[in-house]
């Protein structure tokens, strides 16, 4: 079997001590792959996962043709070329009580929105525009045939892909599956998660800090990125700088998670033993990404046969966990995930409001804050961007992303940003 380092070699950009930002996460993106296993689920259960199954049409929708408006259905053939329009009114058709009524020349019908059109209507006139007196409706002129109407299966036909597997299913799609009158539908199962933090300096909030120890943070980051991708999390803890204990925490994590992410202990400090404790578990690469924030990172697969799992070490500063996280681990996760296409992610243009410092070599991920200033949109940094600065993330709702060959940018000049919100 090729190993993963051979397939990576195979990339003409593959350099694991100077890795491209967009190189890594392709890498990564074509070495997984969906999991196995689907199951049937009740729709309102479904927002958030990923279809495993076509959901086919059963039925045209709309199911007939339909007023689209409230007002008057004629035949369009009735309307004056030039001047107003006087018909007899001889029924009314309203939404989900049909009109037994058939309208013949020189007749209308007074329709409601979205109930069907009467035998002889193939146009509907809105009431803003009509005049009604004794028994006839006066239409002003200028009104077209064929207008204010829907068809049958305008939007979709029965026998028609309406969302195809790998969808994932957002509040449209809930009403889209409704619409069709199907209440349960097929998914991939959930992505388990697995993630724990290292170090002895890191302790869980509730419990007291020491001289030299800090609050882990990663933890509750991690949690609240991997809970809005809608994956099964499983939160183990922080694990101390032992290597028996690392061991010991990666093999039962993999014995019950799809995924295991480390936050901490892949710096070059830090990853002797964790090397080679790695490569006796599976295959494991370290790489030094081109980037600011989150330069260290390990991929890999941990575990032997079907006790497998692919693993992400993150660096341990809090902001290049997530920068890392959001760049590499979350398009990997959707890929895991079964969603397909792998959604893009959005970057806007967007003139710097002040002057931002850069040496070429690297792409760097700064805090920013996106806001519209007398209607042109701007973006500034967050102000200190080291990378142990949280708040920094909390003040922010993009990155600024600049590009290896990017140097110093100037006030006003353009520069590419990520919104969180596009992030998930």
């Amino acid at each position: 079997m090729t190993s993963l380092a051979q397939q990576f070699q195979a990339h003409a950009d593959y350099r694991p001590e100077t890795l491209p930002v967009d190189t890594g996460r392709q890498l990564i993106i074509d070495a997984v792959s969906p999991i196995v296993g689907t199951e049937h689920i009740p729709l309102r259960d479904a927002l958030g996962r990923v279809l495993a199954e076509n959901v086919i049409c059963p039925i045209d929708v709309p199911p007939h043709d339909n007023s689209a408006m409230d007002g008057y259905g004629l035949r369009g053939a009735d309307l004056a070329a030039d001047g107003p329009t006087t018909l007899d009114i001889v029924g009314t058709a309203l939404a989900g009580q049909p009109c037994a009524a058939s309208v013949g020349p020189g007749q209308a019908v007074r329709i409601m929105t979205g109930a069907r059109l009467p035998a002889g209507v193939d146009t509907v006139v809105m009431q803003e525009v009509a005049r009604v007196e004794g028994g006839r409706v006066t239409l002003a002129p200028g009104q077209r045939a064929g207008h204010n109407i829907r068809r049958a299966g305008e939007d979709l036909h029965a026998g028609q892909v309406a969302l195809a597997a790998g969808r994932q299913i957002r509040p449209a799609e809930l009403g889209l599956v409704a619409s069709l009158g199907i209440s349960e539908v097929a998914v991939r199962r959930r992505l388990r998660v697995a993630f724990f933090s290292t170090g002895d300096e890191v302790v869980t909030i509730g419990s007291a800090a020491r001289d030299g120890q800090i609050y882990d943070s990663n933890r509750y980051t991690l949690f609240g990125m991997l809970t809005r991708l809608g994956v099964d999390v499983i939160d183990i803890g922080v694990v101390r700088d032992d290597p028996d204990a690392l061991e010991t925490t990666l093999r039962e994590a993999a014995s019950v998670a799809d995924v295991v992410i480390t936050s901490g202990g892949v710096s070059v400090g830090d990853a002797d033993f964790t090397r080679d404790m790695m490569a006796r578990l599976g295959e494991v690469l370290f790489w030094k990404i081109a980037m600011k924030p989150g330069r260290p990172m390990a991929f890999g697969r941990i575990g032997r046969h079907g006790d497998s799992a692919w693993l992400f070490g993150l660096p341990g500063n809090p902001v290049a966990v997530m920068v890392s996280f959001y760049q590499f681990v979350q398009p990997a996760l959707l890929r895991l995930a079964g969603v397909d296409p792998l959604p893009a992610m959005p970057v806007l243009r967007v003139p710097c409001a002040t002057p931002l410092r850069k040496a070429a070599g690297r792409t760097e991920f700064l805090r920013g804050v996106l806001s519209s200033d007398g209607g042109a949109w701007q973006v500034r940094t967050t102000g200190a961007q080291g990378s142990g600065i949280l708040s920094s993330m909390a003040d922010a709702n993009c990155f600024i992303v600049l590009g290896p060959g990017q140097t110093n940018i100037a006030t006003g000049e353009p520069v590419d940003v990520q919104l969180f919100d596009g992030l998930v």
